[in-house]
C-alpha cells in the first residue's frame, strides 16, 4: 500500500465496505462506531486522502511515451511554421505600409501639381499686380495707359516705315494679341503679318507674356518652348508680371535701348502702361476673341477701354515718340 503524503492533492468521500473495518486502515473518525452499516449509514461519510505522488505515478503510466526526437521535431516544425507565418506578415506589413507611402506620395504630388495649375489659371486670369498697380495710374500716372497708336490687329502694322524710322525690335504679348486666350497657337489669320515682320526685324522679335515664360507660372519653360516651337518666335523669359519690372530682360535680349523698341498689345493697363514707362513706341490692338475669356476679365477690359477713351479725348495727352513724331504714318488702310 502506498504511503500518504503530508499534502494530499485532492479528498475523495465514500463509503468503506464492511470488511475494510480493520485498526490498521486510518481513519478521521472513530473505528468503533463502525460495527454495523446501519451505524455507518447514520454516520457522516468518512474522509481518505490519496497521495499525489500516487496519481503522478498514475498518470504517467496511462500517458503515451513520445520519443525525444520525435517531440524534437514537432517543436522545430512548428518553429519554422510560426516564423514564416511571422516573417509573411511582416512582409505584407511592409508592402501595405510601401503602398500607403506611394499613395500618399503620389496624392501629394498630384494635389501640387493641381494647386499649381489652378494658382496659373487664376494669376493668368485676373492680374491681382496689374489691379493693384491699376490703383496708383489712376490716381497719377494716367497719361500711362494711353498709347501712342491703336488699331484693329497687326495686320494694320506699317511694318515697313517702322523699320525706317530707325526702330530695331518688335515685342508682342501673347493671350489675345498674336494667338486665342490661353492658347499656343498663332491666330490664323495674322500668319502673314508676323512673316512680313520677321523679314524686316530678323531675330529681333519676341514674346513677352504673363503666361507663357513668365518664372511664376512656367518656372521650367515648358510653355515657353512649346509656344516658340508652334509660332518661331523666342520667348523671353522674366520673373515680374507687367506693367511692373524694367526693360533691362529685354534690351538684354536685344542688345538695343527700348526707345527703339516696340511694344505691341491688348490690355491698357498692363501692354500699354509697361511700354510707355520703359520709352517704347505702344501699339494698342482689339482682343483676337472674347469667347474663352472669363467674365471677371471680360468686365475688367471694358472698364479699361472706357477709361482709355474718356481720358484720351479730353486734355490728357501722351507725349509723341521721338523716332515716330507722327504715330499714325505707320498705321495701313487695309490689312496685309
Amino acid at each position: 500500500m502506498q504511503t500518504a503524503s503530508a499534502a494530499p492533492w485532492q479528498t475523495c468521500y465514500y463509503p468503506v465496505p464492511k470488511r475494510f473495518y480493520t485498526q490498521n486502515l486510518h481513519l478521521s473518525g472513530n473505528s468503533s462506531s463502525l460495527n454495523s452499516p446501519e451505524t455507518f449509514y447514520n454516520k457522516p461519510f468518512q474522509t481518505l486522502s490519496a497521495t499525489n505522488s500516487s496519481s503522478k505515478e498514475q498518470e504517467k503510466r496511462k500517458s503515451p511515451k513520445i520519443p525525444q526526437y520525435q517531440s524534437q521535431k514537432k517543436r522545430s516544425f512548428s518553429q519554422d511554421f510560426y516564423s514564416s507565418v511571422e516573417t509573411k506578415k511582416a512582409q505584407n506589413r511592409e508592402n501595405l505600409e510601401t503602398s500607403y507611402l506611394d499613395l500618399e506620395t503620389h496624392s501629394g504630388i498630384s494635389t501640387n501639381m493641381l494647386w499649381a495649375d489652378f494658382k496659373a489659371a487664376l494669376g493668368q486670369r485676373v492680374n491681382l499686380e496689374g489691379i493693384a498697380s491699376s490703383v496708383g495710374i489712376v490716381a497719377k500716372d494716367k497719361h500711362l495707359v494711353i498709347p501712342h497708336v491703336a488699331m484693329p490687329d497687326i495686320r494694320y502694322i506699317d511694318w515697313a516705315e517702322l523699320k525706317r524710322r530707325g526702330f530695331e525690335g518688335v515685342v508682342f504679348d501673347k493671350d489675345n494679341t498674336i494667338t486665342a486666350p490661353y492658347s499656343l497657337s498663332l491666330w490664323p489669320s495674322l500668319g502673314s503679318s508676323i512673316e512680313h515682320c520677321k523679314s524686316l526685324f530678323g531675330n529681333n522679335i519676341a514674346v513677352f507674356s504673363n503666361s507663357a515664360g513668365l518664372h511664376e507660372y512656367d518656372p521650367d519653360g515648358k510653355k515657353a518652348r512649346a509656344l516658340e516651337s508652334a509660332i518661331g518666335i523666342k520667348v523671353i523669359r522674366h520673373r515680374m508680371k507687367k506693367p511692373a519690372g524694367t526693360a533691362e530682360e529685354i534690351e538684354r535680349q536685344f542688345n538695343c535701348q527700348s526707345s527703339r523698341l516696340i511694344m505691341v498689345g491688348d490690355r491698357p493697363f498692363t501692354d500699354i502702361v509697361y511700354g510707355n514707362r520703359n520709352g517704347f513706341l505702344t501699339i494698342l490692338t482689339e482682343p483676337l476673341s472674347l469667347a474663352e475669356e472669363p467674365f471677371i476679365v471680360q468686365q475688367v477690359r471694358r472698364l479699361e477701354v472706357a477709361l482709355v477713351h474718356q481720358w484720351s479725348s479730353g486734355e490728357l495727352k501722351l507725349s509723341s515718340h521721338r523716332l515716330l513724331p507722327y504715330p499714325q504714318q505707320c498705321v495701313k488702310d487695309q490689312p496685309r
